[in-house]
């Protein structure tokens, strides 16, 4: 009898504790979803950023994890399909149960993904994709009013800012009358050479024309005589790395030599742009997002870090975003105290602001968009088989090469 009184007072005392929140304290990993081209055309792009998720996880959990708890990521490969990155962000939330999802590389599987994750008001922080309405509530049926129903946030810049610093490096110093824009013809490319061609108006720079192609094109050869026709000053290109390169090849091969080629980042700051294009990636300008060069705390750190577990000629600033996006997920998830309902991890990402190696991240308002973070842009060009920030001059690592003698660059 008096067993029963004391097995009936201990199961009381389970139940109350349990009521007031006092039950066993979880202690296994934190799961956090991320979505990454890993096979496909863009896989080279979602490797580095996938190299840099890890790296930053092993950092992380050193330290101590979130509160004593590991932080562990659990990748879908996107394949860089809109369908197939709208499955994987589903399976994230309805298999793994994840309450949050990073990544994000191409703008259209970027954009697809976050439709589901807005749909099952699962927060998304984007690190990539660019096109501009994926921070736009308009797209998803909402209003810029709606930021507490709005679960998509990006903390790379949108593409039609990518240009911002490019354009005082062509005002101030190249000053050119005309330009021509080739773009590719996904989300990315279409958004950004509308948004470069503004720019370029806006500049009193004559836009010749532009003209799209279809990812997986191999011979640009016809595309770019009828651009040499015209004899720009400036070829503007927007392209991933692959096409980037065969474009810069069959320039130098067919001779087109305006006075500057420039690129819209994306596949013209990557390592396998050189190592394709060869002695055509000289002297080429690239808008970009970052380098490690920079004064912000950690950009070198993690480029070094990178080169010494990963081998090659580092990161770009694809990595840089993707390693300061598991930061910022340290850094939200800690500030849950424990409860990582997608509510609470919501009104943390409303409250972050942080310094990360890829710069300043704090979530704002600004015409459509909201839940976006705004920074600066800037100018890198290739000069010797090295990728130099020329532009702002003030932090520049390398004097801008200009004007170019193409004859010599490319022998």
């Amino acid at each position: 009898m008096k067993l029963g009184k004391i097995l009936s007072a201990i199961l009381a005392l389970a139940i109350i504790l349990n009521f007031n929140g006092c039950s066993k304290k979880e202690t296994g990993p934190i799961k956090i979803g991320v979505l990454l081209p890993l096979t496909g055309s863009k896989a080279n792009f979602g490797e580095m950023e996938k190299n840099s998720f890890e790296l930053a996880k092993e950092k992380i959990n050193k330290a101590g994890g979130i509160n004593g708890r590991q932080l562990q990521f659990i990748y879908e490969d996107d394949t860089g399909k809109p369908d197939v990155g709208r499955a994987g962000a589903e399976k994230l939330i309805t298999v793994n149960k994840v309450p949050l999802i990073t990544g994000g590389y191409s703008s259209s599987v970027t954009f697809a993904a976050a439709a589901v994750a807005q749909q099952y008001k699962v927060p998304f922080l984007v690190n990539t994709g660019s096109v501009d309405k994926i921070t736009e509530p308009e797209a998803f049926n909402l209003t810029t009013k709606d930021g507490d129903k709005f679960y998509i946030y990006r903390l790379n810049p949108p593409v039609s800012e990518y240009a911002s610093g490019l354009e005082t490096l062509l005002s101030e110093v190249v000053k050119p009358k005309t330009v021509f824009i080739i773009h590719e013809s996904t989300a990315f490319g279409t958004k950004g050479a509308k948004s470069f061609k503004k720019s370029a108006e806006k500049l009193g720079i004559k836009v010749l024309g532009v003209q799209s192609y279809s990812e997986g094109t191999v011979d640009f050869k016809p595309l770019l005589m009828n651009v040499w026709k015209k004899r720009p000053d400036v070829i503007y290109m927007i392209s991933y790395v692959m096409d980037a390169a065969m474009l810069m090849k069959q320039a130098r091969e067919l001779g087109v030599k305006p006075k500057l080629f420039v690129g819209a980042g994306a596949g013209f700051t990557m390592p396998e742009f050189k190592a394709n294009a060869g002695p055509a990636s000289e002297r080429v300008v690239s808008a970009t997002l970052w380098h490690q060069t920079l004064p912000i705390k950690g950009a070198k750190e993690y480029f070094d870090n990178y080169i010494k577990k990963y081998g090659g000629n580092g990161p770009d600033y694809h990595g840089a975003e993707a390693y300061s996006a598991a930061l910022v997920v340290a850094d939200v998830l800690k500030r849950c105290n424990g409860d990582y309902s997608k509510e609470n991890i919501k009104k943390a990402l409303d409250a972050t602001d942080m310094m990360t190696p890829f710069g300043p991240v704090k979530f704002t308002s600004y015409g459509k968009k909201i839940h976006q973070n705004k920074m600066r842009t800037y100018v890198v060009q290739w000069i010797n088989g090295e990728l130099k920030l020329v532009w702002p001059k003030n932090l520049a690592n390398a004097k801008f090469e200009y004007p170019i003698n193409w004859n010599k660059v490319w022998k």
